[in-house]
């Protein structure tokens, strides 16, 4: 006997399209807007507690939607706070997403694919290939969920206040599933969704050139670029990527971007021992950055298992770092976070349980 398909996410409609299907059932669009409110500012996940809504709108809602938020499978925490949480999917698959505290701040690292197809050889997430892309809904419930998490911890008084800052950098490539990404953007930032400040976002690529064109265009999100090496060859051999975009033609682009004022884009460089941390690499890439309102975020290596880099030694570390800010480049190191419980950057891979850490 063949099931029934599933009816569509709520979480998957832009208020415009809200608005169009009240318009087609004959009911006035501003109940548009209440449902959106519903939905993102009180995160309910069942319609009859839409309680603004008359109850026939609401069974309406009930007959032809469902709300599609996210089940947290597991949530791993590290010695330093960290915290990945696996989100279960309609389909059974599964995605992470991690909350990283650091001060003041509360960074959500959310995912907007079921594995990726860039194959990026130091990172955990290139060895499960594609499984597909996350719908707009699915990115957002990411948020959602985690914002209610955090929101229990807090009214427990275990806690801080709220998520403050989100990075588009977990499982998946974000301008590859370009339409999921945006559209969930423009559900976070939008003041009838979730009304997250575009300042406080990050999106992260590994350099699709037309679409960080079209992404500057469409948004107001940070832009984060995964650069790892500025010879062609080398660049190359660890991001496959560089074949259809050349280094030299992605950081043109860069340099021909329309950021706007006090805004830069943020090179990711990710060191690899032997192979892009020596003097002679921070010297080229100083000198490839040179005039792009950039900074430089240097992530050494986070390793998982099979990899077959190694990690940059502190001190390569340190002195990489020393001979960019000396060419006059801003260049910080990631601390890595999360690495017990697989967290950190580059180790994502949605396993349903982890060998260290403590869940519950």
């Amino acid at each position: 006997m063949n099931e029934l398909p599933a009816l569509p996410d709520v979480l998957d409609c832009s208020l415009a399209a809200l608005a169009e299907w009240c318009a087609g059932r004959d009911v006035p669009r501003y109940r548009a807007s209440q449902i959106a409110t519903w939905l993102y500012r009180h995160g309910v996940g069942d319609f009859a507690a839409m309680r603004t809504l008359p109850p026939g709108l609401r069974a309406l809602l009930s007959a032809e939607f469902r709300i599609g938020l996210p089940a947290l499978v597991r949530v791993s925490s590290s010695c330093d706070g960290t915290r990945k949480l696996l989100v279960g999917l309609d389909d059974a698959a599964t995605v992470e997403s991690v909350l990283i505290p650091d001060g003041e701040r509360l960074t959500l690292c959310i995912s907007t694919q079921v594995g990726c197809a860039m194959g990026c050889g130091f990172c955990a997430t290139a060895t499960l290939g594609l499984g597909r892309h996350l719908r707009r809904g699915e990115i957002v419930g990411q948020l959602l969920a985690a914002r209610a998490l955090v929101a229990a911890e807090r009214d427990a008084g275990a806690g801080p206040e709220r998520i403050t800052n989100l990075v588009f950098m977990g499982m998946g490539e974000p301008l590859h599933n370009y339409a999921g990404t945006v559209g969930a953007i423009e559900t976070i930032t939008a003041s009838w969704g979730i009304d997250f400040s575009h300042r406080r976002i990050t999106v992260s690529t590994v350099g699709l050139v037309p679409e960080m064109q079209r992404l500057l265009a469409d948004t107001q999100v940070n832009l984060a670029v995964s650069l790892t090496a500025v010879d062609q060859d080398v660049r190359r051999r660890l991001m496959p990527v560089s074949k259809k975009y050349p280094v030299d033609e992605l950081l043109a682009t860069c340099r021909a971007l329309p950021l706007p004022r006090r805004k830069r884009i943020t090179f990711e460089y990710v060191l690899l021992a032997g192979v892009n941390d020596a003097p002679a690499d921070a010297h080229s890439l100083a000198r490839a950055v040179a005039g792009i309102r950039c900074k430089v975020n240097l992530i050494p290596f986070n390793a998982f298992p099979g990899a077959v880099y190694a990690r940059s030694p502190d001190l390569a570390v340190a002195r990489f770092q020393d001979v960019l800010r000396n060419a006059g480049v801003h260049a910080t190191v990631r601390e890595s976070r999360g690495p017990d419980i697989a967290a950190a950057c580059g180790q994502l891979v949605a396993a349903g349980a982890e060998a260290t850490g403590v869940a519950r």
